[in-house]
């Protein structure tokens, strides 16, 4: 039985620009004018999912959707880092910050290791039915996606970016999976959703 996941990455906020950790929050006025424009490209799906963030049911909502909140597609639990910028943790905290990024399976920060984030994600893969799935996820989940689903090194995810409202397809079943990468939404007419 095939399946086919699609993954949308959200449309941009602030905390997204200021490199956050986990920096929710809604949708910047460029994001959700972006969104809006993108409503019309959204491929059929049989179940529309989202994370359960702001940006990610914002994003959802902006591009026409009615998603079910699905809580194990969260952001990557960066611990007591959440909130927190990059630059900001990396000059308090330099040695943590080289572990984690050096370690796939530390988590100095008290959160969630990449390992796990992977796995975590990778549970969800493979417990899908046949059918198409869309998904509105955070960057690091279409990351971990790709790190599970093509059976990569977890520190293939580090070279892996994902661009805001961008498509990312993973077609398969169990354990063998085909990518199909980051297609920008584009506000051309597409087929409605279900």
């Amino acid at each position: 039985m095939t399946v086919r996941v699609m993954l949308i990455s959200p449309a941009t906020t602030a905390a997204l620009r200021e490199v956050r950790f986990e920096g929710d929050g809604p949708l910047d006025e460029a994001g959700v004018r972006r969104a809006r424009a993108a409503a019309g490209a959204l491929p059929r799906a049989d179940r529309v999912l989202s994370g359960p963030s702001a940006r990610c049911r914002e994003t959802a909502a902006e591009l026409g959707a009615q998603p079910q909140v699905a809580d194990e597609l969260g952001d990557w639990d960066m611990g007591r880092w959440r909130g927190r910028r990059l630059e900001e943790v990396s000059a308090s905290e330099p040695e943590a910050v080289s572990v984690w990024l050096g370690d796939p399976s530390a988590a100095p920060h008290g959160g969630e290791s990449l390992v796990a984030l992977c796995a975590r994600v990778g549970d969800w893969l493979e417990s899908l039915d046949a059918g198409r799935v869309l998904a509105v996820v955070e960057p690091t989940v279409v990351r971990a996606a790709v790190v599970w689903g093509l059976a990569l090194a977890p520190e293939a995810f580090w070279r892996l970016d994902v661009a805001p409202l961008t498509l990312t397809e993973l077609s398969g079943r169990a354990g063998r999976w085909n990518l199909r990468c980051g297609r920008r939404l584009s506000p051309e007419p597409g087929p409605p959703l279900p």
